[in-house]
């Protein structure tokens, strides 16, 4: 029922507790996306598109699913465990997630939702929305 704990473990134990409250009270970003969740996001625009980069390295693009629904953009996806290690083999540290994810966003109402392309490579998912043309600056030619 009780684990026996060596200084070690303690030690290890004790600096694990400390990083879970760092994280759940620092509204810092992290390089894991931890405390925003998984996985991290870049979001910015420009005048003609809104630009996503999700950082999601190690996951087939065939497990991530991207979808749009009325103004809400959905990336889902699942990280697959790594292969088994040797029974040897001491683990000390696991930080690594694993597991199915999702991160929701509302877009802004001059998205086109008609207009969505989203590429993945190297561990980055980017995904680019068009703003409407009707909502787009233009300049007017005076007469």
């Amino acid at each position: 029922m009780y684990r026996s704990l060596s200084a070690r473990d303690l030690f290890a134990e004790i600096d694990r507790l400390q990083r879970d409250m760092q994280q759940a009270f620092d509204p810092s970003p992290s390089i894991r996306g931890l405390g925003r969740g998984f996985p991290a996001l870049n979001i910015g625009a420009t005048p003609k598109s809104i630009e996503i980069y999700a950082f999601a390295p190690g996951i087939d693009p065939s497990a991530l699913d991207v979808s749009l629904d009325r103004g809400v953009l959905t990336i889902a996806g699942k990280r697959s465990p790594l292969p088994k290690q040797e029974q040897s083999a001491a683990v000390h540290i696991n930080e690594r997630f694993e597991g199915p994810f999702r991160r929701v966003m509302a877009l802004s109402e001059d998205a086109d939702p008609d207009a969505l392309s989203a590429t993945y490579r190297d561990g980055v998912l980017r995904i680019t929305i068009q703003r409407r043309v009707s909502t787009q600056p233009r300049r007017i030619a005076i007469q």
